[in-house]
């Protein structure tokens, strides 16, 4: 598995020796990010309650003593008795799997979650990192999606929990910065993909990986034409981290340009997993964006970063996670 010290970015060699708090860190995308950065010299303190994440995505930063995991519900008052550098709010059910089944949590810890991460960064001099999302478009009119872009959310839909969890997010983090002098970070992250993923979590590639290795036909909503932009985790993550390590204070897109239809996807992940047991197509959900595409012009500009693996490779990549969970 590729990883952090690999990567050509030497602005990672900032990190070493500062301490990062990391909400949500045992979650898919955080897991990682705990990883970049604990091999890039820093002491992270992950904090999750674990309804969405799992200790044994962080199990391989256990035995390293720059690498503390905490199970805390972050929207509770967070309190680390130690300095903090960087607060990195990670925290929040993903998937729409997740936030249907917990919606008032998924506002809750959107909001709440993001005060007491702010408080906490504000008592601690620290920098206050946000993942938001490409949720924030919701259902797109502009294709692709340039950070200027403000949307076309349903409010009260069933999406509307986590898309307005982190537009509200957004917003508090601007506010703090405004108010009180606070510096600030917003990633919107499009789709991303790789290791630690749960099979069960309703996202495509999962839910395709999981068909196809259990030679089931593969669930496609709609007609399958809807379209994504996926970005593997490792790709993901460096943006996220150049990001941390800039002066930008507005959002700013993180994922691959490069577009595919749901059909297009079924097919690629059949072809690496070599079994092709076919579609099953379903019902469209509700306000399920027909278009999702980040303008990353900003993201080349600003931080000189653009995804790098091809969408073959990254599910190459993720294949034997998926093999292994799942027992195949």
């Amino acid at each position: 598995m590729f990883d952090a010290r690999q990567s050509a970015f030497g602005g990672l060699r900032k990190l070493d020796g500062k301490h990062a708090v990391v909400l949500g860190g045992a979650g898919f995308l955080g897991s990682h990010v705990c990883r970049w950065l604990v091999y890039s010299g820093a002491r992270v303190t992950c904090l999750d309650n674990m309804i969405t994440g799992n200790a044994s995505n962080v199990a391989n930063l256990m035995g390293d003593d720059k690498f503390r995991l905490i199970n805390y519900d972050v929207t509770e008052f967070i309190h680390i008795p130690t300095d903090v550098d960087y607060v990195l709010n990670f925290a929040s059910p993903a998937s729409p799997t997740d936030y249907l089944k917990w919606p008032i949590h998924t506002l809750k810890v959107g909001a709440f979650g993001t005060h007491k991460g702010l408080g906490l960064a504000l008592e601690k001099n620290a920098v206050f990192f946000l993942a938001s999302t490409s949720e924030v478009y919701g259902d797109p009119l502009v294709n692709p999606q340039p950070e200027t872009y403000w949307g076309n959310v349903n409010p009260v839909g069933p999406r509307g929990v986590y898309d307005e969890a982190k537009r509200f997010a957004e917003a508090m983090t601007l506010a703090y910065h405004r108010e009180h002098g606070l510096d600030t970070r917003i990633v919107r992250i499009f789709n991303t993909y790789g290791p630690h993923m749960r099979p069960n979590d309703g996202r495509a590639i999962p839910a395709f990986f999981k068909a196809a290795l259990e030679n089931r036909p593969l669930p496609v909503f709609g007609d399958g034409s809807q379209t994504r932009s996926l970005c593997y985790v490792d790709d993901e993550v460096e943006g996220i981290l150049r990001l941390l390590l800039s002066e930008e204070v507005e959002p700013v897109n993180i994922g691959n340009p490069e577009e595919v239809t749901m059909l297009e996807l079924a097919e690629a992940v059949q072809d690496v997993v070599g079994n092709h047991p076919g579609i099953e197509f379903k019902s469209l959900p509700t306000d399920d964006p027909k278009v999702r595409r980040p303008d990353t012009t900003k993201a080349l500009e600003l931080l000189d970063w653009k995804a790098q693996i091809p969408l073959r490779e990254g599910l190459e990549r993720t294949l034997p996670w998926f093999k292994e969970v799942l027992g195949c």
